[in-house]
This record gives structure tokens, C-alpha cells and sequence, in this order.
């Protein structure tokens, strides 16, 4: 059969086997045959088996201290907590398939909750304003994009400016105040804010959210695309590959997925808080790294990231249980990073041995 061709507008062509790294080669040539490879085995790959094992480990540990922990609603209730953040790190995955990072995610939700939040409060439609919040925060993502073009920066420069910048931005709309009195009788808020067959709304939107990005990532001549310039830029360049537009696209799919998490978020609170969101740029990216997407570019894993985000959800809510003081949060979620990535990186090392036995 021959090698699959990668989008081209010009120049020569490439096969996608000449700007996949190694590792990715390696997982061309395995010896599964083709046809067994079903569609539920692309969407959800034996790449996330490590960490939904660091997962699964995790909430034993916690459950055998504390039972109540396993019920399921409390469960649900971790899964639901941790959606916000999963859906930004379903962006970051794109992002860092292609070596990029954009810093401003949590400014960007920060910004996106205030401006919907603000034309709530000033009459139009939840939903319309809604829209708006998920449209403002891919447009943000689009400034991104444009200010790294024009100036000839990493895009990790520009977003670590606009973090300020969106934050900023959000404090003076509200005046550094919540923005609340919202109808919160209304149905946006009563149906996003609540339960759908005894599951949350949020839950639904990360799955049906990781369902669509993963088989964009796999499946589209898109997502072959971004895996290529990340895993060789330059001869993804030399293919036709437009590496600008395709940045500025993935970094508008990271905004919009910024404002989606939080139109989710003012539908759960029914208020608008400008200092929300502190710190989930960096979350973002270690739910990603979590669940096995590397930082050196040409692959990843958009369920690997939710499943990420959920063991970090775990983790915030086992120390509640164990009664850890609120200073020694971050180091004892630092440590669980560290071991869920060890653990991760040792069953892929054992895997890939086994490959080549």
C-alpha cells in the first residue's frame, strides 16, 4: 500500500511517514494488521492505558482511607470539577502536538466568563451571550495568532503577554468585582448548569468535545497537518504546508474551547468572577503531558488529556479527604504528576520493547 500523502498547496510533496518522528513510524509499521483496526480503536488507543492504570490506582489508594470517596456521586462530582479544565486541555493537545503553548487559556476563560457575564446583566439572551463568550474567546485566540505572526515570535512569548494583558482586561470590565445579578431562573442556566440523564451538562460537553477533537487529530487531513509541522516543521514547510495559518487556526480552536469551558462555568455559578481561572494555563498542560502527549511535537492524545484533567481533579479533592493543609496542596499534586508520568513513560517504554521482540 502505498504511504499516505499529507495536505500540500504546493512545492514537493511529502508522505506523512517522511515528517512523522520516529516514534510515530514505529507505530506505522506494527505488526496489527489494518483491518482490525476498528474506529472505536482509533478514537480511544492502548496510549492511554498507562494513565487511566495511574488513574485507577489513584482513586483505590484514596477509597481504601475513605469509602465515601467510591460513591458514585462523588465521582461524578470529580469528573464534573475536573471538565473545565479538560476541555482546555483538549486544546493544549493540539497545541503541543504541534510544539506550541498558549499561556493565556486561564486569562482568556477569565475574560470570556466576564464579557458574557456582563451583556447577561445588561438584558441580552443567556444564550446569545453565551455564543458571544465562546465567539470573544476564540477571537482572542485569533489575536494570539496574528500578534506571534507579525512580530516573528513563539507563540509561548505572545501568550505569555496576553495572560496579563486578558487578565487585565477582565479585572477593569468588572471593576475586580463579581459580576452577579443574572436571571438565573433562565434556561441556559437551569439546563447548562444542571443534569442530563442524571449526568452534568459539563460531562457530556468534554466527552462529546474529546470525541470530535480526537477523530479531527486522527482522521482529518487537519489533523495530519498539525502532527506533521509538529513533528518535523521544516519538512513540513518544504511540503506546502502553511505553518502561520495552521498555527493561528489551532490557537483559534484554544481560544474557543477557553470560551466554551467558561460559558459551562457561569452556567455552574450563575456569576462572573475576573480572578477565576488563576493557574489553569498550567494545569492545562499538565493534564495534557499527564496523558501522554509529549512536548517535542508530532502526536497526542485528546483523551489521554481528559483523562489528565481527571487525575488532577482526583488529586484536589483525595487531599481534601486526607485533610492536607491548603499550603502543601501543590507539592502533593506535584508529586502525583511526577508518578503518574513515570508510571505512563514506563508501560509505553515496556510497549514499545515489546514491538520490536
Amino acid at each position: 500500500m502505498a504511504p499516505r500523502r499529507t495536505p500540500s498547496t504546493g512545492g514537493v510533496s511529502l508522505t506523512e511517514t517522511d515528517v512523522l518522528s520516529p516514534d510515530r513510524r514505529c507505530q506505522q509499521h506494527s505488526w496489527v494488521p489494518s483491518n482490525s483496526r476498528s474506529l472505536a480503536g482509533r478514537v480511544f488507543r492502548v496510549d492511554e492505558f498507562g494513565v487511566i492504570a495511574a488513574l485507577i490506582a489513584l482513586v483505590l489508594v484514596i477509597g481504601a482511607f475513605h469509602p465515601t470517596f467510591l460513591e458514585a456521586a462523588q465521582l461524578v462530582d470529580v469528573v464534573e470539577q475536573a471538565a473545565f479544565v479538560g476541555i482546555l486541555a483538549c486544546g493544549m493537545t493540539y497545541l503541543l502536538a504541534m510544539r506550541e503553548l498558549d499561556l493565556s487559556v486561564g486569562s482568556n476563560y477569565a475574560l470570556s466568563i466576564i464579557g458574557a457575564a456582563t451583556l447577561m446583566q445588561h438584558g441580552v439572551d443567556p444564550w446569545l451571550g453565551a455564543v458571544a463568550g465562546v465567539a470573544l474567546g476564540g477571537f482572542l485566540g485569533m489575536v494570539n495568532g496574528l500578534i506571534g505572526e507579525a512580530v516573528k515570535i513563539p507563540s509561548i512569548i505572545t501568550t505569555l503577554g496576553t495572560l496579563s494583558l486578558y487578565r487585565g482586561l477582565a479585572l477593569a470590565i468588572s471593576d475586580g468585582k463579581n459580576v452577579a445579578d443574572l436571571p438565573r431562573t433562565h434556561d441556559f442556566f437551569m439546563f447548562v448548569g444542571g443534569d442530563l440523564l442524571g449526568v452534568p451538562v459539563p460531562v457530556w460537553v468534554l466527552l462529546i468535545v474529546a470525541l470530535g477533537l480526537t477523530i479531527v487529530l486522527r482522521s482529518t487531513r487537519f489533523g495530519a497537518t498539525v502532527r506533521a509541522i509538529g513533528s518535523n516543521p521544516d519538512a513540513a514547510r518544504f511540503s506546502g504546508i502553511s505553518l502561520p495559518r495552521t498555527r493561528v487556526q489551532v490557537l483559534v480552536l484554544s481560544g474557543a474551547l477557553a470560551g466554551l469551558s467558561g460559558m459551562l462555568t457561569l452556567a455552574f455559578f450563575a456569576s462572573g468572577d475576573p480572578t477565576i481561572g488563576n493557574g489553569y494555563e498550567l494545569q492545562a498542560i499538565a493534564a495534557a503531558i499527564i496523558g501522554g502527549t509529549p512536548l517535542r511535537g508530532g502526536s497526542g492524545t485528546v483523551w489521554g488529556s481528559v483523562l489528565g484533567a481527571v487525575i488532577l481533579g482526583t488529586v484536589a479533592s483525595g487531599l481534601v479527604y486526607f485533610g492536607v493543609p491548603i499550603n502543601w496542596n501543590l507539592f502533593a499534586t506535584g508529586v502525583v504528576i511526577l508518578l503518574a508520568v513515570a508510571m505512563d513513560s514506563l508501560l509505553r517504554r515496556r510497549r514499545q520493547t515489546a514491538s520490536f521482540l
